[in-house]
């Protein structure tokens, strides 16, 4: 064996052991101790719950320290009141949310959004899963709500707090039928808020403040998203999830670590321009606070002093509201609480006019392609009732885009293969004088008018198409828990299978084993795909590369082992028609 061979194959095997000892060794502990860090997380806060409960039912009204005005503030530290960050026991009624999408409630104490029950999505494929719980309680382990409310540049009125009792008119909210809360604080303000639904999952509040006094004062509108605990996330670099917004049309996205990093745990933000919108949003979920869009709004991205990792979004009028005697003033804004659907972001960016909102789906470096790709396939599943089936039209719909130029590029192939013993002939006459050989060969290509690079060019093309497809699977709903057939019954999810138990046949689990080592079937059948298809391409000049290439089908199915198994059988169905493509361009190369 050559030397330059032997140091290759030792190379290729220490990157393999290099790579199962990263795994086993390294990735796999760090994701059992993240593991148990959540499961530690969540009885903290637990117990941290329970224990406020039982401080709060010793006393009805949240002491100043409690009660945090800061969180939320005008700059000039005009604002006092605010934002109230106590978590009173709620003993009080709640309003019944009764929607299409949406079930839940909301309480009158604090008027607080914190109960969202997504009817149309389980946990998991099981029937009996139940229904995710996106918004929770303030007295669950870890609450998740939307609050509204007002501050005001007298310190000596009292605002809507936590533990502020509201009148309703009614006790169930639907779609047509609003709620109305009124609160006097008696002193001369009545405030009355008006909470409506939609069909989706769109919450609107059309606030109004009364006033009685004698003299003005400014009150600043405001609306907050406050999570509890930090959320177990996916992990991987191509999704955010997390603190996000659009201000002045731009995107920015905030990772929960950003936040505990920051100084005093705050990330302000000051548009130039009216509008924007806020939000917390996980792989597939968004709670999103979508204000008036004609008023300009300071925005925050925060980390939460006190026990407990706590989070919140926010925005607050920036020049406030004039109330003078006897007149009224009022505020709008909505929440946007639910599934990240598309065509749903798409509409209400459209027809309510908020800027960029269907980028709250992180569509990647690739949007461009990725959105449209998406509208393709939702557009074939429509027709096919199926998004495996769509994804394989799909595939067929880009070859016959890229056709023309595959075709060159295979029949560059074609005169490659058949220029093989040619080439064979001058290494024998050159031997190890490398220089002459390449020379030599150039020279055979310019005369025969072959690129011997052209054969790369499809792989390239793949590059964006691949990973644009692979965004779509990975972060759109529309793809979570989508059927293809047999055993494979979420497109967005690997191959559950393994050829360590035979594919399901012998009565064990693999589960111990890393992800990528689990070779489902669907893998299996891309990379024999790949090898029949290298076979198809001519040998690569330098032997070191082919020898490259040969193993190049391996690494790709332990690669896409762990990746969603609609993108390997979208990879599997593209090699089988480029090899089909190939063949006949090449055997018509042969012939002519």
């Amino acid at each position: 064996m050559k030397p330059d061979n032997r140091n290759l194959i030792l190379a290729i095997a220490l990157s393999m052991v290099v790579l199962f000892g990263w795994q086993m060794f390294v990735i796999k502990p760090q994701l059992e101790q993240e593991a148990a860090q959540q499961e530690l997380l969540a009885e903290q806060a637990k117990a941290e719950a329970a224990l406020q409960a039982s401080q709060q039912a010793d006393s009805d009204t949240p002491s100043v320290a409690q009660t945090n005005g800061s969180n939320v503030a005008i700059n000039n530290g005009a604002v006092s009141g605010g934002i109230s960050d106590a978590m009173p026991q709620d003993t009080a009624p709640r309003i019944l949310i009764d929607a299409p999408l949406i079930t839940g409630s909301i309480s009158v104490m604090g008027a607080r959004i914190d109960d969202v029950v997504l009817t149309d999505y389980k946990e998991t494929q099981d029937p009996g899963s139940e229904n995710i719980t996106f918004l929770h309680k303030a007295s669950s382990s870890q609450p998740f709500f939307v609050e509204f409310g007002w501050s005001s540049s007298d310190a000596k009125q009292p605002m809507p707090r936590a533990d502020t009792l509201w009148q309703a008119n009614k006790d169930v909210l639907s779609p047509g039928a609003p709620v109305t809360l009124r609160w006097d604080n008696g002193q001369g303000l009545t405030f009355i808020r008006q909470i409506s639904i939609n069909d989706d999952y769109l919450i609107s509040y059309d606030d109004s403040v009364q006033s009685t006094l004698d003299a003005t004062i400014t009150l600043y509108p405001y609306g907050l998203v406050r999570r509890h605990g930090t959320p177990q996330t996916s992990g991987i670099y191509i999704l955010h999830e997390g603190p996000l917004g659009v201000f002045d049309e731009t995107l920015q996205e905030e990772d929960y670590s950003d936040l505990r990093d920051a100084e005093q745990g705050k990330i302000a933000v000051t548009p130039s321009e009216a509008g924007g919108w806020i939000g917390l949003t996980d792989k597939y979920w968004l709670a999103a606070l979508l204000p008036d869009q004609n008023t300009r709004y300071d925005f925050s991205f925060q980390s939460l002093a006190g026990s407990g990792e706590r989070y919140q979004v926010d925005y607050i009028d920036s020049n406030g509201l004039v109330l003078a005697p006897n007149t009224s003033v009022s505020a709008k804004g909505r929440v946007f609480a639910g599934a990240k659907i598309v065509k749903l972001l798409d509409q209400y960016r459209e027809d309510l006019g908020i800027p960029n909102f269907d980028l709250a789906i992180d569509f990647g470096w690739f949007y461009f392609l990725t959105k449209p790709f998406f509208y393709a396939i939702n557009w074939l599943n429509e027709l096919l009732g199926n998004f495996g089936l769509a994804t394989l039209a799909f595939t067929v719909v880009v070859k016959v885009v890229f056709f023309p130029l595959a075709n060159k590029s295979y029949q560059s192939m074609g005169k490659m293969r058949l220029l093989a013993p040619k080439i064979q002939q001058l290494r024998e006459r050159f031997g190890d004088d490398k220089m002459q050989l390449n020379k030599e060969m150039m020279a055979l290509y310019k005369a025969e008018k072959v690129n011997p690079a052209a054969g790369c060019l499809p792989v390239l093309l793949q590059i964006p198409v691949f990973f644009a497809l692979y965004k779509v699977l990975f972060v759109t709903i529309e793809m979570r828990h989508a059927p293809f057939f047999g055993w494979i019954t979420d497109l967005s999810a690997p191959d559950p299978t393994s050829i360590f138990n035979v594919f399901g046949l012998l009565p064990f689990s693999v589960d111990f084993l890393p992800p990528f080592l689990q070779l489902g079937a669907w893998p299996i059948m891309m990379g024999v795909s790949m090898f029949l298809q290298m076979r198809l391409n001519p040998a690569p000049p330098d032997p070191i590369q082919a020898k490259v290439f040969q193993l190049m089908p391996i690494f790709f199915t332990f690669l896409l082992a762990t990746f969603p198994a609609g993108l390997v059988i979208y990879w599997t169905w593209n090699n089988l028609l480029s090899m089909g493509q190939q063949w006949y361009i090449m055997r018509r190369v042969a012939k002519s």
